[in-house]
């Protein structure tokens, strides 16, 4: 995975417990990459993960509220769905 460093780099002090301290360098020997990579590469994972959850979280949020109402979804939307997943061919 390559790091996107856009901007000035930063260091940032991290006190680790040791099995996880150990578990990083053991994982940063076998991939043969430094474990400020691997430590580096992992943190901004989770970040995207993160923001990802955050944006299903705000979608999941909107359709409850949203259920049955008029932004719900599009009748003919709806009924093109359902006829292609029949296999008939949708009205226009």
């Amino acid at each position: 995975m390559a790091t996107a460093t856009k901007g000035a780099i930063r260091n940032f002090h991290l006190p680790l417990p040791q099995r996880v301290y150990d578990a990083l360098r053991e994982e940063a020997a076998s991939l043969r990459q430094p474990a400020t990579v691997v430590a580096r590469e992992a943190i901004e994972a989770w970040l995207r993960e993160r923001k990802r959850a955050g944006v299903r979280e705000a979608i999941a949020i909107y359709a409850v509220k949203h259920a049955g109402t008029a932004v719900d979804l599009d009748p003919s939307l709806e009924r093109a769905s359902l006829e292609l997943l029949r296999g008939k061919k949708p009205r226009r």
